[in-house]
């Protein structure tokens, strides 16, 4: 039977996953209240709020959403870890310390990962640290190009200059000079 405090608690899901971009599962096996707090703390510090949900109330907003992929996660003691800004590698962190809490899986950017693809997403550069990148290989392509354009010319003017050279010495009687090298200037 429907009641409206269930009503509330899926809509309370539905907030959830609409209003955050990381959404992680875990699996959660019994432990001391302090470590609990102490985990939730140290979360809190990165901006990643805990969760606790029931599976009869997840599991049927699920059922009926995009991230339906995500139901074979929620079968126990499950919490969730969910942020505004998909903070990955910080959790990973936190969570390496707290062997009671198990990551199974998440939901980033609408992309569901396993736990493999969120320790793969975690090792990605920032968003600024990329388009630092991108933008240093593109302002590289541009001089590297000028240099290879420039290089045809130089040398043509050297050999040039070569030849003329050349026909001087011939005519005057004056010996040959060695050729320069083909890259040298």
């Amino acid at each position: 039977q429907d009641n409206g405090y269930a009503r509330l608690l899926r809509r309370q899901v539905e907030e959830v996953f609409r209003e955050n971009r990381m959404i992680a599962v875990c699996h959660c096996n019994s432990m001391p209240g302090e470590d609990m707090v102490m985990m939730r703390h140290y979360l809190r510090k990165h901006n990643i709020e805990v969760k606790f949900i029931m599976n009869e109330i997840i599991r049927p907003f699920l059922a009926q959403s995009k991230y339906r992929n995500l139901l074979p996660l929620f079968v126990a003691r499950n919490i969730l870890l969910v942020s505004r800004e998909a903070k990955a590698k910080e959790m990973l962190r936190v969570l390496k310390g707290v062997p009671q809490v198990n990551l199974l899986g998440a939901c980033i950017d609408d992309t569901i990962l396993s736990r493999q693809g969120v320790e793969n997403f975690a090792k990605l550069p920032s968003l600024e640290a990329a388009r630092g990148q991108a933008s240093g290989a593109l302002a590289l392509l541009p001089s590297q190009t000028s240099s290879l354009l420039q290089r045809g010319p130089a040398l043509l003017a050297a050999l040039l200059d070569q030849h003329l050279q050349q026909l001087r010495d011939r005519d005057t009687g004056t010996p040959p000079e060695p050729a320069p090298s083909p890259g040298a200037p």
